[in-house]
């Protein structure tokens, strides 16, 4: 069974049609890439999958659990095994950095105080952030706060970690050190990830799969592996946005 199934999801606000026939599945410890140019609705898919935004139709399963239908605790408990880096990295500024960690650690265990540090700290060293755990998220550069929001996102062990956008903004040295950190993270966890990107250097390195979808159509209208959809991909729209560095 896929560690998340979308079946058949349409994305509306009010009679504004975003996508709809949206169906895929992610398996554990897989790497999966929603794609498409800007304003096609990838980031609104995302917050349909993590429970910000409830769909027109359709179904978003977690082990085969419907999260729509599900009641308060239920969806409180399949929420506790998300990790999610947000684009803009989303660090509480009145808070230093171990304490934007801590969050999640407080918020879905029961684990003792120490403990709690200590995960925290050990999320920060993952992603080489250690020695600025009592920093202010205003002391921190673009990369920087993208490695804090990461530590923070896989600080509770998720299985499932989203990420929007991830390396959106960052110069091409720093987005090969989070691609390779995203990498890691995967093979020492067994997460499944689900990402958010249009950043083609990162789609090929890192996505094991992949849907594009389609502002025209409204569609999904290609599946697969991104480094292989760049020889396969009959659809221009899809030809175009894979091959655009080389236009």
């Amino acid at each position: 069974m896929a560690l998340l199934s979308v079946q058949d999801l349409t994305m509306r606000f009010g009679d504004k049609l975003i996508q709809e026939d949206v169906s895929f599945e992610v398996e554990a410890g897989t790497i999966f890439a929603i794609m498409g140019a800007s304003g096609c609705g990838k980031s609104t898919l995302l917050k349909h999958l993590i429970g910000l935004l409830e769909p027109a139709h359709g179904q978003v399963l977690y082990d085969g659990v419907d999260y729509w239908k599900s009641n308060d605790e239920e969806r409180t408990k399949l929420r506790s095994g998300f990790g999610v880096l947000f684009q803009s990295a989303a660090l509480w500024s009145s808070m230093t950095v171990l304490e934007n960690v801590l969050m999640p650690l407080e918020q879905h265990t029961d684990l003792p105080e120490a403990e709690r540090i200590e995960r925290a700290r050990e999320a920060l060293s993952w992603v080489e952030m250690a020695d600025f755990a009592d920093y202010s998220p205003a002391d921190l550069s673009g990369g920087m706060k993208k490695r804090a929001g990461l530590a923070r996102a896989i600080a509770a062990q998720p299985r499932l970690l989203f990420l929007d956008e991830p390396s959106a903004g960052l110069d091409p040295i720093s987005s090969k050190r989070l691609d390779d950190l995203i990498l890691e993270i995967r093979d020492r966890t067994g997460a499944a990830v689900l990402m958010v990107s249009h950043e083609l250097p990162s789609l090929f390195a890192i996505a094991d799969d992949s849907i594009f979808l389609d502002a025209d159509s409204k569609k999904p209208i290609a599946h697969g592996k991104p480094s292989e959809l760049l020889n396969t991909a009959t659809h221009p729209t899809v030809h175009a946005f894979l091959h655009r560095e080389k236009l």
